[in-house]
């Protein structure tokens, strides 16, 4: 039998689960400026990855980076859900929560969306 197949599932399931509370106390201590941690750990394990020798080592490693790299997103878009109110927010930063919800006060009002892509396919009513 070849359990090389779960043994890399399940290391995807925990690097994944483990970025996500590292994404959520980054935003609360840092900011959205914390996606340079999660893009320099990415940049930092593709690199190891490409020098193992083994072959599940390496798949365990670069799917690891990867995950770095899509904390990098998950900073961006939990700062919104903090200003959004999902999230409890940092006291020490209310200040600048307070100014990015006046700057943002339009994208938050209408919720989640993809305003972007309605605006390219003129759909933005």
């Amino acid at each position: 039998m070849n359990f090389t197949g779960i043994i890399v599932g399940a290391a995807v399931f925990l690097s994944i689960g483990i970025c996500h509370p590292i994404t959520i106390k980054l935003e609360y201590y840092f900011g959205r400026k914390g996606w340079c941690v999660f893009f320099v750990a990415g940049l930092v394990f593709s690199a190891i990855s490409l020098f193992l020798e083994n072959q599940t080592a390496s798949t365990i490693v670069a799917a690891l980076a990867f995950s770095c790299f899509w904390g990098v997103h998950e900073v961006v878009q939990q700062e919104m859900r903090v200003l959004r109110g999902w999230f409890p927010e940092n006291p020490k930063r209310h200040a600048y929560y307070e100014r990015r919800r006046e700057e943002l006060k339009d994208i938050l009002r209408e919720g989640p969306s993809h305003r972007h892509l309605k605006q390219k396919m003129g759909n933005d009513k």
